[in-house]
């Protein structure tokens, strides 16, 4: 089942993922948890003060020593600018499957940076944990999180209506996504053989 090594550094071509800090919480507050645009695609408010980003980050930084705890910061090898976090959640002992979840920053959206972590948490999930497989979800108005599942390999599997309320009291729809590590396994055979052709 499942071999779980807590929140490890990983590295992507552009990104390094890594553990928060305390010291992360004027970032994340300013360039992400703080923004409506973000906030509608989460179940969480948009964060008012940073006060409650703090807190968000003592129980985030208070799990670190579990080792079933797998949080990561997306921070720009180039820059050292944090862009983001991704999680994996909900593990099911029983059935060896979890949940990804993330979020990345506005001034960063449509870079290819949510796809490269999503890829590289997949791959360490299925490689490294030995998950059998990982949930996603997105609200269905927006489309541009269920293409950064896509291109990670995981296919979508339906749709849920009224899943979710947000924090403005909306009910929305949200389309499932899921990856097998058989499903992991073919997409990458398949990818590499269509890149070296």
């Amino acid at each position: 089942m499942f071999r779980f090594e807590g929140t490890t550094e990983l590295e992507t071509n552009r990104l390094v993922l890594r553990r928060l800090t305390l010291s992360d919480a004027e970032a994340i507050f300013d360039r992400w948890l703080s923004d409506e645009r973000v906030s509608d695609n989460r179940v969480s408010p948009a964060h008012k003060s940073i006060s409650e980003t703090v807190r968000k980050l003592e129980t985030v930084c208070g799990q670190y020593g579990h080792e079933k705890f797998c949080h990561w910061g997306m921070e720009l090898k180039a820059s050292g600018e944090l862009i983001g976090e991704i999680d994996l959640y909900d593990f099911d002992e029983q059935t060896g499957n979890c949940e990804v979840s993330y979020s990345v920053g506005p001034n960063w959206w449509n870079k290819g940076y949510a796809t490269e972590a999503l890829r590289e948490v997949v791959r360490f999930a299925f490689k490294t944990m030995n998950v059998h497989k990982i949930s996603a979800a997105h609200n269905t108005d927006n489309p541009s999180s269920g293409k950064v599942m896509l291109k990670s390999g995981m296919r979508q599997e339906g749709v849920v209506r009224d899943m979710i309320r947000n924090s403005k009291n909306q009910y929305k729809d949200c389309a499932i996504y899921g990856i097998l590590q058989d499903d992991y396994e073919n997409y990458n055979t398949r990818s590499n053989s269509q890149g070296d052709s």
